[in-house]
């Protein structure tokens, strides 16, 4: 706290500049490509490098607890405020003991570089000329932005062992005759043409689909978002292509039905358990009939994620909606649980702001295709599908 009164205290222009340092973690075995490189050759095929680069719009922020701030500032100037005037110390004390019944706080995020609402003060005003008084809170619309960045240092940690002569040979003899191949995904970003309405969302486009997996959907309130997207809280979801829909049925996307369904599509039903903020985004109501509900946690990391594979007697068929490069209508539809003013999606702000239109990504299958010829060879494909590319290999 001292530090950024003296960052900004010579500081007459606004908005203020702070310098601040952080680490940024990318844990590379969460990236799919590399989960596969467990038993990867590298004498046999070469290194693998990877190049990053940090996308200064994605990061987010979230404002600290201001009763935590309260509490460490009391602490660090104990002794000033004890030999204070009696006032101030009574007022940090209604600030204690009322904060919970004056303001609910959140842990909600907002992306860098979009508007949140803030507190910005904290302050008693008298309430009766008996001495009675209440806590006020100063609430005003704050923009954080990242005007540059500098990255100091790198590192990374994998796991390996050492192989050896004999092994390698056997290898190199192994894949004489066929590659090894790595799975992997790529990822389309494909924004709808128009917003949601008062009524909800009717919105289609025509895109090409080559051995997609999966659609996600995003519904941003802003066109600047990344990270922070949430529940629209709506009805009758759906999506038609190709002759089908996803889901087969409408979906309403609070029930506990949608909650299963995205256990499913995301792998987190049996093994890995999802995290608090993703429950919470997925289930938690944000309006009724006749008022918007305040949020009590962070909210923002919800997405739909439709599987498109067809299941053939409990197992998976990985073929994927294929279209030849042909173009072909992508239609999703959807109505509000709650209609008008109570609307949290479509009513983004009490000031008449409006969401941008929602986002489609297409998940497809791709494939890393390695070889030991002339020293080492890689071979992206992202044309042939998983039975196209492993059923030669287990033949």
């Amino acid at each position: 706290m001292r530090e950024i009164e003296e960052l900004i205290g010579n500081q007459t222009a606004i908005p203020y500049t702070i310098p601040i340092r952080f680490r940024v973690s990318i844990p590379l075995d969460d990236l799919l490509i590399f989960s596969a490189f467990t038993d990867y050759p590298n004498g046999l095929f070469g290194d693998l490098k990877i190049k990053f680069k940090i996308n200064p719009h994605a990061f987010v922020f979230c404002q600290v607890n201001p009763i935590i701030s309260m509490a460490k500032y009391y602490t660090m100037n104990k002794d000033e405020l004890l030999g204070s005037s009696q006032q101030k110390l009574m007022d940090i004390d209604l600030m204690f003991r009322n904060w919970s019944l004056t303001f609910q706080y959140t842990k909600q995020f907002t992306q860098l570089g979009c508007t949140a609402d803030l507190i910005t003060g904290l302050h008693a005003e008298p309430l009766t000329e008996s001495g009675l008084k209440n806590l006020i809170c100063d609430i005003k619309p704050f923009t954080i932005s990242i005007k540059n960045y500098v990255i100091t240092e790198v590192t990374a940690n994998m796991e390996g062992y050492k192989a050896t002569d004999a092994c390698l040979n056997r290898v190199r003899q192994f894949y004489s005759q066929r590659t090894f191949v790595v799975p992997a995904q790529r990822v389309e970003v494909w924004p709808f043409p128009t917003s949601a309405t008062l009524m909800g969302i009717r919105t289609s486009q025509n895109i090409p689909l080559s051995h997609v997996t999966d659609f996600c959907l995003l519904f941003p309130k802003d066109a600047r978002a990344r990270t922070c997207f949430e529940n629209p809280c709506y009805q009758n979801m759906q999506i038609t292509t190709c002759g089908r829909n996803f889901p087969d049925m409408p979906m309403n996307i609070l029930d506990q039905q949608f909650f299963q369904l995205q256990l499913n599509a995301s792998n987190l039903d049996l093994l890995f358990e999802a995290t608090d903020e993703f429950e919470d985004a997925l289930t938690t109501p944000r309006n009724t009939a006749t008022r918007r509900l305040n949020r009590h946690t962070d909210l923002t990391s919800f997405l739909i994620t439709l599987q498109c594979e067809r299941n053939s007697n409990g197992a998976l068929t990985f073929d994927g909606l294929d279209t030849q490069n042909q173009n072909t209508s992508v239609e999703l539809r959807g109505a509000p649980i709650y209609q008008g003013a109570t609307d949290s999606y479509n009513n983004v702000d009490t000031s008449g702001k409006r969401p941008t239109p929602p986002i489609l990504c297409t998940v497809h299958d791709t494939f890393w295709l390695f070889s030991p010829a002339v020293g080492g060879s890689c071979i992206y494909d992202t044309n042939h599908s998983f039975d196209e590319v492993i059923g030669p290999l287990s033949a």
